[in-house]
């Protein structure tokens, strides 16, 4: 096998691997997946892919398609908007690996970094609306609407009307989105012109401002008006408008959502951008998706955290109040740092000129008799015309994009990009020019409150220090190019600079998710070469690209069985069986999809316990939608019984959805839809190398079988579609990422890959038996792709936990494998095929020098409470202070001799979570508290 990438992409070379097989004492590594897989789903590399390209190749084949798409001059609006990255942030944050590969920050100790830039997120969020908290982001602007619309009937306990209000002059993608989520739920959603409405019978009222039109209007009488009749208000809002007009929290709102992305992030086909929910004081314990809060750690410096994390979904499973079990962290690290960069007097500035050269082009429009639908605007013009269609035609054959609300209405909306040329090109489609430029603003709805006042806003505005503080925040974190992240189900493997090269390209990056077809062509050969590649690898008939996140993905699933039940008029089929060992999103994508779930349980093992499995399929088959099951088990092992579980579940009339997560551990070897289910969702952030980004962006596509086909994901511009996206094609600018990766690795690449990956898991396992039990194994005593390690014994006999460990593991430079998850007291331990040998190695000598340090606690040589384990991590600080630990500064900080030619130091002691939850700080804290804190 000659593959020049592959050898770049797999860590283990042929000496390693051969010296990995006879570690665990296997012959070959055929032997070992035939030992792993179950002999009836062997199926082998069935894949009909092309062989690998050269990375010179590869990179020609993107760079090509990137420039068969047609970068038009955009003045469509709605909702996505031309912006300038600043180079400082493109070189230092977009294409930084010390940003973009870092994980979730559950370990808050390794992630200061990003986390006090999504605290400056949430910071800026909360200036610019007014609002008194933020979350971390979401994944789109529709989603937030929808999070919005659920979190608004849990919060309004005095009305109890099942009607959502949506005023007409909303983006038509966020009413379809909200047709979406509301349907499963029997929330019944009424679309009209508000002003006409008394808000006499609903439970809560979203309004858009600037409407969709560019209609800028005050808000506080309706907002008023709704109040009186307890409906909660919800207001869709531009960012970049809140710089000059009223805000939702000075016209009364409950809730305002958005969109980052014309912070500085382009619109990228569609995505990937960072939306936002910010809401009033009382309701921060009811708010979607993350939220970064300040606690302290155990000497009392402050320190950031992921706060409220009780409310994660694999804790409150299917309770959880949403399955968003991800954020947009990247992508709100960008329009954060963008904001820092501009500070309050420079996007003033910005929106000034966006307001200044929309009003340059009203006043053309009128002087030339032409009328606008509104007076008040401020980007975003709708004129009145009956010409407006054939207007539409004769800008887009000259390489201009506007809107064409309807057939005597066009919209033009004006952004940061917008040069005084392309206005002028504008204009003479209406065989207009430009009048004088406008000195004067025609906005009468002023903001008349200060933003964006904390320091943190003023002080880096020269790119020297904006440099510098971009470096300080990068260098608090572990990502993958510091070393291992060995997180079980997370998949952390090589983002290859070759796979992310083309996100960078504007063919790929700068158009507009609602582009003419005919200026798309390069995207769409792009999606249908990654359809068919999904299609090949995982055996299902279609794949359906739109999902932006693995539990979207979930939820497209889950709706497309309930379409299909629906469609043979079966719609009270609405029991979805999940198994006890699930991940955490799947009771709470069912929920949302309108399914009742019921737990199976998992024998010793950790397999499906079959006759369970087949009482509960007896016992609702009437009713059975669903079983929601991971394959290989969250437990790491590939369950021989999975066609029989198949079979049970068809044998009833119902469908098998299949959690695509660990199908890093099956390209090549075999085949979802062929071995029995049919449905998945496919993580491109795990399998297919999309970067983590710190906890966002992610992709998650599903793969249908052929009946299922009909009911994938609609048009976002389309009512009733069962689109779950703002874009057709979710966040398109990342897709060309896993379409390199397949490009580069090939069909042979791609099967050496996923063998690669189970062997590590096992080199792992075998070394570490003799120390930590090894929980699960197949049935001929392998794992699959990650292994679990049990600490309770240990933990029995010296009370070292398996947080202990996690926060021990950052002396020696490693973020902790995944904790107690699937089973209390446990690490999982996922090496990828992409560690090599020596790292797998160094990793292995950490977790046997802790198993070391923890004899050292059970025979009592080091005190119970006063370990190197109990008071990990350590900080460079307490080295330069005065020692006040029973062990050596050695044995704290360098505890293996490797340490000392590459040591990373956490920048604060472990985090007190308590109380953190109990005292919820969400914003920036006065920079004077970090004054004795090392930065």
């Amino acid at each position: 096998m000659s593959n020049e990438f592959l050898d770049r992409h797999l860590g283990p070379n042929e000496a390693d691997i051969a010296s990995m097989l006879r570690a665990i004492g296997q012959n070959s590594i055929d032997e070992v997946i035939s030992k792993t897989v179950p002999e009836g789903i062997l199926f082998g590399n069935q894949m009909a892919l092309n062989e690998g390209l050269s990375e010179r190749d590869a990179l020609a084949l993107a760079t090509q398609l990137a420039a068969e798409n047609i970068i038009a001059t955009n003045f469509i609006g709605q909702g996505y908007y031309g912006t300038l990255m600043p180079s400082v942030i493109q070189r230092n944050i977009l294409e930084n690996p010390g940003w973009y590969t870092a994980y979730t920050p559950y370990q808050a100790e390794i992630s200061q970094g990003r986390l006090e830039m999504l605290l400056n997120f949430q910071q800026m969020i909360v200036d610019l609306t007014g609002m008194d908290i933020s979350n971390a982001s979401l994944l789109d602007e529709p989603t937030a609407a929808a999070e919005a619309m659920m979190m608004a009937k849990r919060a309004n306990r005095k009305n109890k009307s099942n009607k959502f209000l949506i005023d007409t002059n909303t983006h038509p993608q966020t009413i379809t989105i909200l047709q979406t989520r509301a349907k499963p739920l029997g929330i019944e959603l009424v679309v009209k012109k508000i002003q006409d409405d008394d808000f006499s019978d609903c439970f809560a009222v979203l309004m858009q401002s600037p409407g969709t039109n560019g209609e800028v209007r005050d808000l506080t009488a309706d907002i008023d008006k709704a109040k009186s009749h307890h409906v909660l208000t919800i207001v869709a809002c531009d960012i970049l408008a809140l710089c000059l007009i009223k805000t939702p929290a000075e016209m009364g709102a409950d809730i305002a959502i958005g969109n980052s992305q014309r912070f500085g992030v382009p619109m990228g086909f569609g995505g990937p951008h960072a939306a936002f929910l910010a809401t009033k004081d009382e309701f921060k314990r009811m708010v979607p998706g993350r939220i970064i809060g300040v606690s302290q750690d155990v000497l009392g410096n402050p320190a950031m955290r992921m706060s409220l994390q009780t409310r994660e979904q694999h804790i409150r499973r299917d309770k959880a109040t949403s399955n968003i079990c991800t954020a947009q962290v990247l992508l709100a690290v960008l329009a954060a740092a963008y904001g820092i960069y501009h500070g309050a007097k420079g996007l003033k500035k910005i929106a000034t000129k966006v307001h200044l050269k929309a009003v340059t082009l009203a006043n053309s429009l009128t002087t030339a008799g032409f009328q606008l639908e509104n007076k008040i605007f401020f980007d975003t013009l709708t004129i009145n015309t009956n010409q407006a269609t054939t207007l539409f035609h004769q800008a887009q054959d000259q390489g201009i994009n506007c809107r064409l609300l309807n057939n005597t209405q066009l919209t033009i909306a004006i952004d940061e990009s917008t040069t005084t040329t392309q206005l002028s090109q504008l204009a003479s489609i209406f065989d207009i020019s430009l009048t004088h430029k406008a000195q004067n603003s025609v906005l009468n709805i002023t903001r008349s409150s200060t933003y964006l006042t904390h320091p943190v806003f003023s002080l880096y505005h020269s790119e020297t220090e904006m440099m510098r503080y971009l470096k300080r925040l990068e260098n608090k974190d572990i990502a993958l190019n510091h070393s291992m992240i060995a997180l079980g189900s997370c998949t952390m493997k090589l983002n290859a600079a070759t796979q992310m090269y083309p996100i960078s390209l504007p063919g790929f990056s700068s158009l507009h998710p609602y582009a003419p077809a005919h200026q798309t062509k390069g995207y769409q050969q792009l999606f249908k070469d990654l359809e068919y590649a999904l299609a090949e690898i995982t055996g299902y008939d279609a794949v359906s690209l739109q999902p932006n996140a693995g539990s979207q993905g979930e939820f497209a699933g889950l709706l497309a069985i309930h379409a299909y039940h629906d469609s043979r008029g079966d719609s009270h089929r609405n029991i979805c069986l999940i198994p006890s060992s699930a991940h955490g999103t799947n009771p709470a994508s069912a929920v949302m999809a309108g399914m009742q779930v019921v737990i199976v349980k998992c024998d010793e093992s950790g397999n499906i316990d079959i006759d369970d499995l087949q009482t509960k399929a007896e016992k609702y088959a009437d009713n059975l939608a669903a079983i929601m099951v991971t394959y290989p088990s969250t437990h790491g092992v590939f369950e021989v019984e999975i066609q029989k579980i198949c079979d049970i579940i068809h044998a009833q009339g119902a469908q098998v959805y299949l959690d695509g997560a660990n199908l890093n551990a099956m390209v090549g070897i075999t085949r979802m839809g062929e071995f029995g289910a049919d449905v998945s969702h496919i993580n491109l952030h795990k399998t297919f190398a999309i970067p983590h980004g710190g906890g966002g962006p992610g992709m998650g596509p599903i793969g249908v079988k052929a009946h299922l086909a009909p009911f994938l994901p609609g048009n976002p511009l389309e009512k009733n579609s069962n689109a779950v996206s703002a874009a057709m094609f979710g966040s398109a600018s990342i897709l060309p990422i896993s379409w390199s990766y397949i490009k580069l690795l090939g069909k042979q690449g791609m099967q050496r890959s996923t063998e690669i990956a189970i062997l590590s898991a096992n080199y792992i396992a075998n070394e570490l038996k003799g120390y930590f039990p090894i929980l699960y194994r197949g049935d001929q005593g392998l794992v699959a792709h990650e292994c679990i390690v049990d600490i309770r014994p240990l933990k029995e006999k010296s009370s070292i936990s398996e947080e202990d460990i996690a926060k021990r593991l950052m002396d020696y430079g490693f973020h902790s494998p995944t904790m107690s998850f699937p089973v209390a007291g446990t690490l999982m331990i996922e090496p990828t095929e992409s560690e090599s040998k020596r790292e797998i190695d160094r990793f292995i000598t950490a977790m046997i020098s802790i198993y070391a340090e923890i004899q050292k606690v059970i025979s009592g040589e080091w005190d119970k409470d006063n370990n190197p384990l109990k008071n990990a991590p350590h900080t460079a600080l307490e080295m330069a202070e005065d020692w006040r630990y029973p062990y050596s500064r050695t044995t704290a900080l360098y505890p293996v001799e490797s340490l000392k030619q590459n040591k990373y130091f956490p920048p604060v002691k472990r985090i007190d979570n308590v109380y953190g939850d109990r005292n919820l700080f969400c914003t920036c804290p006065d920079i004077t508290e970090f004054e004795d804190t090392p930065i």
